[in-house]
């Protein structure tokens, strides 16, 4: 016999590799078991209208099929789709897939199954992943032609230009008409191609991706996106259609949908013979009854929408899998039939852990070139609009050789070079990407990590150059958004668990410092060094000052410096402003480069590097700060001026379009890794260092030792000076977190007034008709808003509604819903039902909110009205939250990249929503005051050696610097959600002074030089990992006036 013929399968068509599959399942579960037996062809018909052949053991459950498929397809979120077939009755019913597939497929050999999309998602950008977003796409285009997705004509036009751009590539009219005219998308398309030729030639520059992305927004917006007519009866005989959707089930006369019953207001789903029967919850203001029956065709198409209806109400309802029920000990009643299969939720939580890898993919109908693979990420987890990325590299102008030869044959090529075949070429494998935190542009530590493993799998030479990896997803950043700055150097990596699609270019992560395999540092280095230096408290504290100076001088130089730099070469800033700034952080960073040389000679003098530590007369900081903290009461008028200088600032960007617009872009570079008016409090902030260093140095030293006295004057004199400025320095902090709010939020225009006082912000689920939603909330003293993730390029959150918190009222819901961790808040105009994530997120909530209420409750009166730039959406718990558009409206998504403006996308409001947490105004004044630096030694689970980094721990974050002379960080790792360990036995981590990060799937393993710094990093750390109770509550008799 001769050898079989190869054909292309799907799987290769789409660029997959063989054997390369995916799992759809949890990471650790096992796949169903595979029973031995005769194997059974069965002939699968894919979105992209071609037939693959699968192989499955006869008595194999209809998972092991799906997977099959999914695998083949390489498609992570493969819980979307389903498989559909015509049963005995020739009635289409979906694989069941804890059944035998044979006892559902009589005939396979006369049965062709469909794979396609089962459960639409209210929200496309909750589709995690291009290739996911494509067969959606192809969905729509099927739905389209087969006349299932209806709508008017200019939607319809819409939808086909977007359809043809993906296709064909820019407009040009006689390939357009040559086009259309052998594609019909439509019955009787001709007469709108003119329409399609005007929409087409406005997406210039749009690649597939884009199209796609588009495509769905607009689709999603349409009555009839992803619903599926059942026949049937009302109890008068009346002809009806009925549906069901994310939202609940629907019902429709002809293609016009007359009702909706929401999930919320379902109670009970059955059927009994023909009768489909729904119960509802009981409702006073409602005309219905209690429970509504409907006739349909036979008890089978009965029993098969019923089906469905339960497996939408778990996949978008549940949060996990619901349990079987346990088998009757004699007789049975009713359907065993259960969901089968992860929800959306754990769906959205899988790729978001990025347990996979990213896949190349080739588009069937496509003729032009798609650039590269994205992922909905971050994210973390939800909705982001195209974004361009544009290529940079990290490190001086002395690293660009290393950069260089780490970007041969690793950087993804842009171009759409004729090679001569005329098959599209596939997607290419996106490398890592960096990410920005709080405006700094850097890799994260879990791309670290993967490209670790990829240098461990490859032999020698290669493993000298940083392996880029791909674009895998960030557990606790969720996803990757990328936006373009419009500069070769610039980059915004956001956060978000969607990544939309729109780079035009790809932007490779190349970070040879931080991978570079001569940072690795061995054990026995370590302990040579180790033994070298003093080992008393004391040194460690005075070095703990050292380390920290260092930092608080590069802050510094942010503003004298990068920043001033910056201003002189564009004309943007008033002289009285430039004046007000850089002549009151001068002489501050004059003092303070003295100061840290003045430590550093005594720390070297303590260390033995000079004959004087024979007499013992230079084992001591007290006299040092004492010195330098008595001359720096001199500089004291240079730190009032600083609430005038953040006013001030702030004014001119309100004032200015051109400063605004210059400020964002400083904030953007990679130098500024925290936001610009932060640097502005840096002063502030490290007095209140000073204090609590003097204060472990004093409880330190008995009252007999040497250094005992000038320690205590130091503590005394530093002390004073924190008092006086203690109380303007709230003031300031409170001004400064309400300008960077404002940042992130976009609907809102006053949302700085005097008096307001921010409390908390953080993620919670808002119960609507379309069951529980994400929502970003913000708790000031005066009034409660709640946002979602904008569908823009800016990154920020959209404001949805706002609740004044005079007068309303805050009670625990959990039975009433049936939600857990869940709480009604009764306003006087509007209620809104929320749940958190957990009940001490919930205990946190209720505390501030109350408390923030009984500070409502003393004030004058209501708080003012919010002027909104766009009218926020004050709905009930039981209405849909989605915002509606027009037609009008569907044409003009197109042009969001051009309308809005590059913002920061890993704040620590987008940190929160993504891993699905809040943090309050206590934790950012904790925060404020456990900040350290210093040198730790870092492993990844899976590697072997140590590798040497200098590290900043700030703003719940740690950054990431291969030394302290470093200007900017190569790496960060916000900690949020994080937990904090020590490793044990069976981790092998046999070396002392360690601590564990965990989040998820990623653990990282630090090491500390001393038992006294491993100490302070595990507190400082543990004060971001675990967030703060409320300890104490804002006083309304001290208002935060400006």
């Amino acid at each position: 016999m001769g050898e079989t013929e190869q054909r292309p399968t799907a799987g290769s068509r789409l660029g997959a590799q063989e054997n390369a599959g995916i799992s759809t399942l949890e990471h650790g579960q096992k796949p169903p078991m595979t029973p031995p037996g005769k194997l059974v062809s069965i002939k699968i018909q894919m979105l992209d209208d071609t037939q693959e052949t699968f192989d499955v053991p006869q008595r194999a459950p209809g998972k092991v099929l799906h997977d099959a498929v999914c695998n083949h397809l390489n498609l992570v979120e493969g819980d979307y789709f389903g498989l559909e077939f015509p049963d005995h009755k020739k009635m289409m019913v979906w694989l069941d897939l804890l059944k035998p597939v044979m006892k559902q497929i009589r005939r396979p050999k006369h049965v062709v199954v469909k794979f396609v999309v089962k459960f639409f998602p209210p929200d496309h950008a909750q589709l995690q992943e291009e290739l996911t977003r494509y067969l959606f796409a192809l969905q729509v285009k099927q739905d389209l032609a087969q006349g299932r997705l209806t709508c008017n004509d200019t939607s319809t036009a819409l939808l086909i230009s977007h359809i043809v751009q993906s296709e064909i590539g820019d407009f040009d009219e006689t390939i357009d008409r040559e086009h259309l005219a052998k594609n019909k998308y439509i019955p009787q398309q001709e007469a709108l191609e003119d329409k399609i030729m005007e929409f087409h030639r406005s997406h210039m520059g749009q690649t597939p991706a884009e199209s796609d992305f588009q495509l769905l927004e607009i689709a999603r917006r349409l009555e009839m996106y992803g619903i599926r007519l059942h026949p049937a009866k009302d109890r008068e005989g009346t002809k009806i259609n009925l549906a069901v959707a994310n939202t609940g089930i629907l019902v429709f006369q002809g293609h016009t949908k007359i009702n909706a019953f929401n999930w919320a207001k379902v109670r009970k789903l059955s059927f009994k013979r023909k009768r489909f029967l729904i119960k509802l919850r009981p409702d006073v203001n409602s005309s219905f009854q209690d429970t509504l029956e409907f006739l349909m065709a036979s008890r089978d198409f009965c029993k098969s929408f019923w089906k469905i209806c339960v497996e939408h109400h778990a996949f978008f309802r549940l949060f996990e899998e619901p349990k079987p029920k346990p088998k009757p000990v004699l007789f049975s009643r009713g359907s065993s039939f259960r969901f089968s299969g992860r929800t959306q939720k754990q769906v959205l939580d899988y790729v978001k852990e990025g347990g996979h890898k990213k896949v190349q993919f080739e588009r069937k109908h496509s003729k032009i070139h798609s650039i590269r693979s994205l992922t909905a990420q971050p994210s973390e987890q939800h909705t982001e609009v195209p974004k361009q990325s544009s290529s940079f590299a990290y490190g001086d102008d002395n690293d660009a050789a290393a950069v260089q030869s780490c970007r041969q044959g690793k950087e993804l090529k842009a171009s759409t070079e004729d090679t001569g075949q005329h098959k599209s070429p596939s997607l290419k494998k996106s490398p890592k990407e960096g990410r920005k935190v709080d405006g700094a542009v850097v890799s994260t530590v879990e791309e670290e990590e993967e490209a670790a493993k990829d240098r461990m799998q490859q032999n020698r030479p290669q493993s000298q150059q940083p392996s880029t990896g791909s674009l895998t997803g960030s557990p606790h950043l969720s996803e990757l958004s990328i936006n373009s700055q419009g500069g070769p150097s610039v980059a915004n990596m956001s956060l978000s668990p969607n990544l939309s699609p729109d780079a035009k270019q790809s932007s490779p992560l190349i970070s040879p410092l931080l991978n570079d395999p001569s940072c690795i540092r061995t054990d026995d280095e370590e302990e040579v060094k180790r033994k070298r230096f003093p080992t008393e408290k004391a040194y460690f504290i005075a070095k703990e000052v050292a380390t920290t100076e260092r930092t608080y001088l590069k802050d510094l130089e942010v503003i004298t410096s990068w920043f001033q730099s910056a201003v002189s070469k564009e004309d943007c800033m008033p002289e009285t402003l430039k004046n007000l700034i850089f002549s009151n952080f001068e002489p501050l960073h004059k003092f303070h480069t003295g100061f840290l040389k003045e430590i550093e000679q005594r720390l070297a003098l303590w260390e033995g590097r000079s004959n004087a530590h024979i007499k013992g007369d230079y084992q001591r900081i007290g006299d040092v700060m004492l010195k330098n903290i008595q001359s720096m009461k001199q500089l004291t008028i240079h730190l009032w001026k600083h609430n005038e200088i953040l006013m001030e600032l702030e004014n001119g960007i309100k004032n200015s379009r051109k400063l605004e617009t210059f400020c964002r872009d400083f904030e953007l570079q990679k130098v500024c890794y925290l936001p610009l008016n932060t640097f502005l409090l840096r002063p502030l902030h490290r007095l209140m260092h000073y204090k609590q260093i003097m204060e472990r140095l004093c409880k330190h030293y008995p009252p007999s030792h040497v250094d005992f006295r000038d320690s205590r004057a130091a503590l005394a004199e530093i002390s004073e000076m924190v008092a006086q400025l203690h109380g303007n320095m709230i003031k300031m902090e409170n001004f400064q977190k309400l300008h960077e709010l404002k940042k992130d939020l976009i609907g809102i225009d006053n949302l700085v007034i005097p008096g307001r006082e921010f409390i908390r912000l953080g993620s919670l689920s808002k119960l609507s008709g379309k069951g529980l939603q994400q929502r970003m909330f913000f708790l000031f003293n005066d009034i409660l808003l709640y946002t979602s993730r904008g569908l823009t390029a800016s990154n920020q959150f959209k404001v949805h509604g706002h609740l004044p918190l005079y007068g309303m009222t805050i009670e625990e819901s959990e039975e009433e819903w049936g939600v857990p961790h869940c709480l009604t808040l009764r306003g006087q105009h509007q209620s809104i039902v929320v749940a958190a994530s957990t009940r001490a997120e919930m205990d946190k909530w209720t505390e501030d909110i109350q408390m923030a209420i009984d500070l409502a409750e003393k004030s004058s009166g209501p708080a003012p009205e919010l002027l909104a730039s766009s009218p926020p959406d004050n709905k009930s718990p039981d209405e849909t939250t989605v915002d509606q558009e027009s037609e009008d409206d569907l044409s003009a998504s197109r042009t969001s990249l051009e309308r809005q403006s590059p913002h920061r996308g890993n704040t620590t409001v987008h940190v929160c929503w993504h891993r699905n947490t809040s943090v309050s105004m206590i934790d950012f004044s904790i925060a404020v005051e456990n900040q350290l630096s210093g040198n730790l030694l870092r492993k990844f689970k899976n590697s072997n050696g140590w590798q040497k980094l200098w590290v900043v721990f700030t703003n719940f974050c740690m950054f990431f610097y291969k030394s302290h002379q470093d200007n900017h960080p190569l790496a960060s790792l916000p900690l949020l959600g994080y937990s904090l360990t020590i490793p044990s036995e069976s981790e092998n981590i046999h070396k002392d002074y360690v601590f564990k990060l965990h989040f998820k799937s990623h653990v990282y393993y630090f090491r500390a030089e001393s038992e006294y710094t491993f100490e302070r990093w595990m507190e400082v750390i543990r004060s971001a990992t675990s967030s703060a109770s409320r300890t104490r509550a804002l006083s309304h008799k001290e208002p935060h006036a400006y």
